[in-house]
């Protein structure tokens, strides 16, 4: 199954001048940039029944047609995978992942994955670049994610996300106590030796992490994170950086260390975290079509939860400490 683009407009005078490329992405904006040049590059789209170049200039009052095909994804199958759904219309579609789950297939997880759910629950979103997934989170991470039906749904969401207008909060749990709250700006990019790894990098590309501080514990610290770039790893990464990685991070986290004196129950909790203590809280954007601002806020896992249990009861049982 495949969906046919068809679209065709008139090049105004006041972008005589312009490059096809970027008069295809002022005329045809639901569409991303990358897609609509991919689509030049095809032979995809005629100027005046010609076929040109994603940079070559036009002169005003070509007539641009756009004649494309999105095959569906023929390489993954659908399984009948259970998503818990917060919310859903015809065009969004926002799941609270659980821990475990890998969001795209990939080498070592090519089926059991977010895209394969999708799939099997809403075939019709096979026509869909990458089952209309538009961020994601890593497969230890749980928490909120919106899903795209429709193309050009995908299309706006991921404009919401360059342009930085769609809002994701996070809640961690960190090692180290921490005296406030504050931001990383710091660019990153792949680790210079091992290519599973991300890391702050001079050259790397933008990112920034703000966060504060919920609870401290005595050698925790329960923190929210807002992000404003969304790069690989990034709060894993920036909150190694600054040396309170988070709990359970097998990747970041460095050599595992007890907090002195810790209880039976506390050594038990922390030793069994096998995951790193991140949460997707809350999500934000602005509907793709109808406008409106939304939002959706999801409670701490059961696995998340508990840990914060014994904290607490750690905390409350050295209280001659503070």
């Amino acid at each position: 199954m495949s969906e046919k683009i068809e679209r065709e407009a008139l090049v105004p005078g006041d972008l005589t001048g312009q490059r096809l490329d970027q008069i295809l992405a002022q005329l045809f904006s639901d569409f991303s940039r990358s897609r609509l040049t991919s689509w030049i590059k095809e032979g995809f789209v005629t100027v005046d029944g010609k076929q040109m170049k994603p940079r070559e200039k036009l002169f005003g009052g070509e007539k641009i047609v756009i004649t494309a095909q999105v095959e569906e994804i023929e390489d993954h199958v659908g399984e009948d995978i259970p998503l818990d759904i917060v919310y859903e219309d015809d065009d969004i579609l926002v799941v609270n992942k659980p821990a475990g789950l890998v969001v795209h297939p990939a080498a070592g997880h090519r089926s059991g994955t977010l895209m394969n759910a999708l799939l099997h629950h809403y075939p019709d979103i096979a026509v869909v670049p990458r089952a209309g997934i538009v961020h994601r989170l890593d497969m230890d991470t749980t928490g909120l994610m919106v899903v795209a039906k429709t193309l050009q749904a995908q299309t706006e969401l991921v404009a919401q996300l360059q342009d930085r207008s769609m809002g994701r909060e996070y809640e961690a749990v960190v090692q180290g106590v921490m005296t406030g709250g504050g931001c990383v700006d710091e660019p990153m990019g792949r680790h210079a030796k091992s290519r599973q790894k991300m890391a702050v990098v001079g050259l790397g590309k933008e990112a920034v992490t703000h966060y504060r501080m919920l609870t401290k514990f005595r050698a925790h610290t329960h923190i929210r994170l807002k992000l404003e770039t969304g790069r690989t790893h990034q709060i894993r990464v920036h909150m190694a950086h600054i040396n309170y990685p988070l709990v359970g991070d097998q990747l970041y986290g460095g050599r595992f260390r007890l907090p002195k004196g810790a209880s039976e129950a506390m050594q038990e909790a922390l030793r069994n975290f096998k995951r790193q203590a991140l949460h997707a809280k809350k999500l934000e954007l602005w509907h793709p079509v109808t406008g409106e601002l939304m939002s959706w806020e999801v409670d701490l896992p059961e696995d998340f939860s508990a840990l914060l249990d014994v904290l607490a009861k750690d905390k409350a049982n050295n209280d001659d400490e503070y």
